[in-house]
């Protein structure tokens, strides 16, 4: 069937009035100009690639909307699921922590974490998003090496990135904001506070040896099971160099514009959070995703915690892009499905996937359509496909 009169966002440029015909779950061709008789006429609508989006940490919260407050695992999923196609995404890597002894204990827990994943796996069939799985591996947690080992073995991992909460570097590097942090969380006085923060850092010194080895594990396996490694939170030149040098590709939202262009001067890919970009800030003071896309060195853009971001966030980028829509629109579809291998998506291109995003841009923007392999799966109701007999195969010759 043929989408027609929208403004087309292709790789490198958009057609103002342009169509696309999808056949077979693919795209079939593109056509400069409107189609008559075509099955959608999009009035001007942006038709764009369905978003790819390495890192959403949403799932967690689905499956526990409160604390303690435990949902079925398969609600939780359509629940998340749900989520991301009202929200453009058409692929999403569940960012799940095997790290128990952070703010969100049991939900990052061992046993709990990898459930969630493989629930996740079954339920693939059954849901609208192509969903895979980032494995979030806390490098000062040793057991979390054979967790991940074992997701791996059997299919179940699809990304893995190394995360150091250790307080002083990385997200953390601001000691006195993360006192007053984990007072506010664990209901301690600011000195108590203060106290557990240097208990964590004496605690990373005396485990160095055991970090060293579970990096140099970690990176041996991804590279032996052909998956892609990623860092987190890198915040220097000599990190970002530990990092490259283990086999990460990815440097997942560097705290400093240093360690920015030092990923990219090392060949790795940066990628940042939509909400970020959308509010101009980072919430943990770090740096501002509209920084790093002003200075040249933002490559993917993430939903992080709030996939509804990513169309907004692309719209604000996009007015100082060089490449206008097109640019911005890449960082949250053909480049990250190029850095984690999906080369069958990710671009409005012939051959591809027809996986597409029908948005418009008033105000904060507004997801009106998502299709996968070229079938609806989400709309918000203002748009209607014609009655089939109308419909056209190929572009009427002029």
């Amino acid at each position: 069937m043929w989408l027609s009169d929208f403004r087309v966002v292709l790789p490198d440029r958009v057609l103002p009035r342009g169509s696309v015909l999808l056949a077979g779950g693919r795209i079939a061709e593109i056509a400069d100009r409107p189609v008559p008789g075509a099955a959608l006429s999009g009035d001007g609508l942006i038709l764009m690639p369905g978003f790819v989006d390495m890192h959403g940490d949403m799932i967690e919260r689905e499956v526990e909307p409160r604390p303690n407050v435990r949902m079925p695992m398969e609600l939780g999923l359509r629940d998340l699921d749900r989520r991301l196609k009202v929200a453009g995404v058409t692929t999403a890597y569940a960012a799940v922590s095997f790290n128990p002894k952070s703010a969100y204990g049991h939900l990052r827990s061992l046993e709990h974490s990898k459930a969630m994943l493989r629930a996740l796996k079954k339920m693939r069939p059954m849901l609208k998003v192509d969903h895979r799985v980032h494995a979030r591996l806390e490098i000062n947690n040793p057991q979390a090496l054979e967790v991940v080992r074992e997701l791996i073995a059997e299919g179940t991992a699809d990304l893995v990135s190394l995360t150091d909460h250790t307080p002083g570097q990385g997200q953390y590097r601001d000691l006195e904001r993360l006192a007053r942090k984990t007072a506010a969380e664990k209901g301690l006085s600011l000195e108590e506070g203060a106290r557990a923060v240097q208990a964590r850092i004496a605690e990373k010194q005396r485990h160095a040896g055991e970090v060293a080895a579970q990096l140099a594990a970690v990176s041996a396996l991804c590279a032996e099971n052909g998956i892609v490694l990623a860092s987190h939170d890198d915040d220097t030149a000599e990190k970002v160099a530990l990092m490259a040098d283990l086999g990460a590709t990815i440097s997942e939202f560097p705290v400093t514009l240093a360690a920015a262009r030092s990923a990219r001067a090392r060949g790795m890919v940066t990628a940042m959070g939509a909400p970020n970009a959308l509010r101009g800030e980072s919430y943990s003071g770090n740096l501002s995703a509209r920084e790093a896309h002003a200075a040249g060195v933002l490559d993917i853009l993430a939903a992080d915690y709030h996939p509804s971001a990513i169309l907004p966030a692309i719209l604000v980028l996009a007015q100082g892009d060089p490449e206008g829509l097109a640019g911005a629109a890449r960082l949250a579809s053909a480049n990250p499905a190029r850095v984690l291998g999906l080369t069958d998506r990710g671009e409005i291109a012939a051959g591809r996937r027809a996986d597409l995003v029908i948005a418009d841009d008033t105000d904060v923007g507004h997801v009106r359509a998502t299709f996968r392999e070229g079938r609806k799966i989400f709309s918000d109701g203002s748009l209607a496909l014609r009655p089939t007999e109308t419909r056209v195969d190929r572009v009427p010759s002029t």
